[in-house]
Parts: C-alpha cells; structure tokens; sequence
C-alpha cells in the first residue's frame, strides 16, 4: 500500500484476486466515509429534480414533497417518508426505469414492504394512467399474491397519484434533510 491521493493509503492490487487484509481494511474505512457522503448526495439529486416538470403540473420535486408531505401528515412512519421523498429520486437519470434506482438506494436502509413498495411503486402506478398512453394498466396484477401488494397499491392510490396538485402546501425539502440524513447516513 503507499499512500495517494485524499489522504489515506491507497490500495495497489491491479486485480481482486492479488489484494490483500490490510488493503481491504483501507477500502472498508473509506467505504464509510463514502456512504456518510449519500446524504449530500441524495439531496442534491433531488434537488435537480426542481428544475425538470416533464410536463406535469408540479416539478419532479415538487411532486417528491407533495409525496412524503401527504405520508407525514398520514401518520406514516419515518422510513415511509424517507422512501415517499425519493422515490422518483431517478426519474431524471432513468425515466423508464427510475424505481429501481430508488429501490437500490433504500434497499440496505429499510424494510422489506417499503423497499418493494419503492421497487414496484411505477407498475403500480401505472394503473392510473398507463391506458392513456397505450399499456395495460392492469399490470400490476400480476404481483396480486405478493404480500406487499396492497401497502404499494395504498401508497400509489393515497400519496402518490394524488401529488401533483400546485395548491398543496409541502414541506420543504430542507425541512426532509434530518429524516434523510438518519435514514441514508450509515449503518
């Protein structure tokens, strides 16, 4: 190992197979340094989630706020929220596919039902307009025996289909900031 760059050793394996403890136990430390950096990280990609509406009535933030707002004042848990806040978090990195970009961020973080409900949240969603653009908007029955069924179907009817109203008064998301750094700060 020799020391590099940002202050701490540096591993010199070219290959996993040559690495060795002591470079792995470097790696393990500033992996915690790294995911005390997630917090930062997530608000700031919320944050581009301002500037881009797509088209709907509310910006993608807007739209995130309106989410955990309503699940907040729905007596929803913390982790509820904090998945409620991002769940869209990818809608701007990967609009096909964005809950899966959620889902791998709550996945260590929180439990079974929420991160299935996060995962399988745009199927789901689906059902309230998917027939408008030509897809089955029945999709979601294919998932009817999964035990997290109905808590994602009450996620989509009660705080995610209905948060696009400019009226609505959310939270901002600075007022999210200590929720999302208890719930993506670490382990």
């Amino acid at each position: 190992m020799n020391t590099e760059t940002n202050g701490h050793a540096k591993a010199t394996f070219t290959r996993f197979e040559d690495s060795t403890r002591e470079e792995w136990a470097t790696i393990m430390e500033c992996l915690k340094v790294t995911q005390s950096l997630v917090p930062d990280r997530i608000m700031e990609q919320l944050r581009h989630l301002g500037s881009d509406d797509g088209g709907f009535p509310v910006s993608r933030l807007e739209h995130c706020l309106q989410t955990a707002t309503r699940a907040m004042r729905g007596g929803e848990s913390d982790e509820y929220v904090a998945c409620a806040l991002i769940h869209d978090i990818g809608d701007t990195l990967s609009p096909y596919n964005h809950p899966a970009i959620a889902a791998a961020i709550v996945k260590p973080f929180v439990s079974e039902a929420n991160h299935w409900m996060v995962e399988h949240h745009g199927i789901f969603q689906g059902y309230y307009f998917w027939h408008h653009i030509g897809l089955d908007q029945n999709a979601r029955e294919a998932y009817r025996g999964n035990p997290h069924w109905e808590y994602t179907e009450e996620f989509c009817a009660k705080y995610d289909q209905v948060a696009f109203d400019p009226a609505y008064k959310s939270e901002s998301l600075e007022y999210f900031e200590p929720l999302i750094r208890a719930t993506f700060g670490g382990r």
